[in-house]
């Protein structure tokens, strides 16, 4: 049995659980999946939305495999059992025959080794518009083409009309380095080379020792879900194609498809340890399409974006401003100026579209206008429509600017760090005035200016800005200790459990976002609770530790995925692994 050199590998066999979770190579928009519904099979998805075949915001989700029915078979075409084992570089299948191997010879194309000196091979079956067999495999053509070729010696090539596509069984012959190649890309000249199959295996673990490689060391508790962790973001990452001009990571290949503003820059807190360029391209992503006003879009994906929805209401959406912010953090590890220099005036423009479009009583205090807006997509915040002058929205312009001011500081504009910086104070003041109900210890968001009574941690997160009075903050942070409203078992829960509206398995009304608790270690932190702070980023981080996968969110009481929560999540990894670091660093 093939065992990988590496020990990041070793660590990670079978962690990936291919029910579920899709095994994909970084950049690659192939997803392999094993098949519950038929044993001995895999099928190939794609991670792309195509919008222009299946209109729909999230249509994709429901599109049948690309490729599907994937067996291994022997000379004769008969189907061999098999039992496989998992690695981020490949896919071992254990058979009567002998060892089949899976790795990526390249971000479109699979390869798959055969055990020597056996006839065998693979069969599948696909739907496209034309079949054109030969030689040494064959070609489909459709709205995705696909190819398949191999170097050994062919045994079988029977491709089968079945009246809704073709089956295709392809048995070859040959030595160590035989290998099968499944191609799949948009364009018409399809790759039909076959590289030696042990040559496109140690490039393929060459390529993922060196990802774990070059990411800081941290605590023994924290290792294995750490590389983990690592895994996830480096498997979910898309190439550029289409709309994508830099690499982005989605929030979740089995699950997102595209870039969220929101995601790309918690991705980035993960890579400024490892790959500083790319920690950049998170954040610059976005500012690749921003519009003539300084709104930056929702969403990316290959076809075009999102900057405007129907539901539930017609509106701009985007995401709340936080990539100043995210960008300092990146800074402060990497050292990059030019990225600074490169988004100030972007981030100058994002500010002014907030304060300038998004504030319809000119009164300073910014609104949601679009629910989704928020990331907090369905929250109760938003029951009664609308705009809404939301706490959370107000709460990251005060970050902004007062990282827009270290940001001037730092490329030489110090009357405008400045300004800046007293935008950010006089924001946090007005807050305080607009929002803070001094009997309940809370800031309530409001509705046409009346109180939005729904009990959130986004009433404590003023806590961030580190410009509250010391009366106000010690309250704040009590309300985070209070067993009747946040501090459940795996804290902390985005609406307060002893709030009507709580519902611990639905998206923003209840479950715990990683994200979220990560905001609030750092605002723990400026509040100068740091014991505090320690707790909730131990109690967050073992939270993630307590599941095979890493989630969207969780149950507050359980620590369970509720079952809608998307599996291999982006933000969650990053906020991880970001934790994780500092901790074993002391930082936090």
């Amino acid at each position: 049995m093939y065992v990988p050199s590496s020990p990041f590998l070793q660590l990670l066999e079978n962690r990936i659980q291919l029910e579920r979770i899709p095994w994909s190579d970084r950049g690659s928009r192939l997803l392999i999946y094993q098949d519950v519904r038929a044993a001995h099979t895999l099928y190939l998805k794609l991670a792309e939305r195509l919008t222009a075949l299946i209109p729909g915001l999230s249509a994709y989700r429901a599109r049948p495999p690309f490729a599907h029915g994937i067996r291994l078979i022997d000379g004769e075409g008969r189907t061999v059992p098999f039992e496989v084992t998992s690695f981020p570089h490949a896919l071992l299948f254990q058979t009567q025959l002998g060892e089949f191997v899976m790795t990526f010879q390249d971000q479109s194309t699979l390869s798959i080794g055969l055990p020597p000196g056996v006839a065998c091979g693979i069969r599948f079956s696909l739907t496209p518009d034309l079949a054109r067999p030969d030689q040494r495999g064959g070609e489909f053509k459709s709205v995705r083409n696909c190819a398949y070729s191999t170097n050994g010696t062919v045994m079988l090539n029977q491709v089968e009309n079945n009246g809704n596509g073709y089956d295709v069984a392809l048995a070859v012959q040959g030595d160590a380095d035989t290998a099968i190649t499944l191609h799949v890309q948009p364009g018409m000249e399809l790759n039909r080379e076959v590289l030696p199959f042990r040559a496109a295996l140690r490039a393929a673990e060459q390529r993922w020792h060196n990802w774990f490689a070059a990411v800081p060391e941290v605590g023994e508790p924290y290792r294995s879900q750490y590389y983990y962790a690592w895994w996830v973001m480096g498997n979910n990452i898309l190439s550029p194609q289409g709309f994508f001009r830099r690499e982005s990571v989605a929030p979740s290949k089995a699950h997102y498809v595209g870039a969220w503003q929101w995601d790309n820059y918690f991705h980035a807190l993960a890579f400024r340890y490892n790959d500083a360029r790319l920690a950049s391209d998170q954040i610059q992503f976005m500012l690749d399409h921003q519009q003539p006003d300084g709104m930056i879009p929702d969403a990316v994906y290959d076809e075009g974006t999102i900057t405007q929805l129907e539901i539930p209401v017609s509106a701009a959406v985007t995401k709340p401003p936080i990539n100043a912010w995210v960008a300092m953090l990146v800074y402060d590890k990497t050292g990059d100026q030019q990225l600074l220099r490169d988004i100030y005036e972007p981030m100058i423009r994002w500010n002014s579209w907030w304060f300038g479009l998004n504030d319809d009583d000119a009164d300073g205090i910014v609104q949601y206008s679009h629910p989704f807006s928020s990331g907090l997509d369905d929250s109760p915040l938003w029951d009664g429509g609308v705009p809404v002058e939301a706490v959370d929205l107000n709460t990251y312009l005060c970050l902004q600017m007062e990282s827009l001011g270290k940001m001037a500081r730092i490329i030489g504009r110090p009357r405008e760090a400045e300004m800046w910086q007293k935008k950010s104070m006089a924001l946090a003041h007005r807050m305080i005035e607009h929002f803070y109900d001094e009997r309940a210890g809370l800031f309530w968001s409001q509705k046409d200016h009346q109180p939005i009574k729904v009990l959130t941690p986004f009433s404590l997160y003023p806590l961030w800005t580190g410009h509250m009075p010391e009366r106000i903050s010690q309250r704040l942070v009590a309300h985070l200790s209070d067993r009747a409203t946040f501090q459940t078992a795996h804290p902390l829960p985005t609406v307060a459990r002893n709030d009507p509206n709580y519902d611990p398995f639905q998206m923003w009304r209840g479950p715990v976002w990683i994200n979220i608790n990560y905001i609030f270690v750092e605002a723990l932190q400026r509040a100068g609770a740091k014991a505090k702070a320690q707790q909730l980023a131990e109690q967050t981080m073992r939270l993630v530790m307590g599941q095979n996968d890493i989630y969207e969110y969780y149950h507050p009481d359980t620590g369970e995925p509720p079952p809608k929560a998307a599996p291999m999540f982006g933000w969650s990894a990053a906020c991880f692994i970001d934790l994780a670091v500092r901790t074993s660093r002391g930082e936090i």
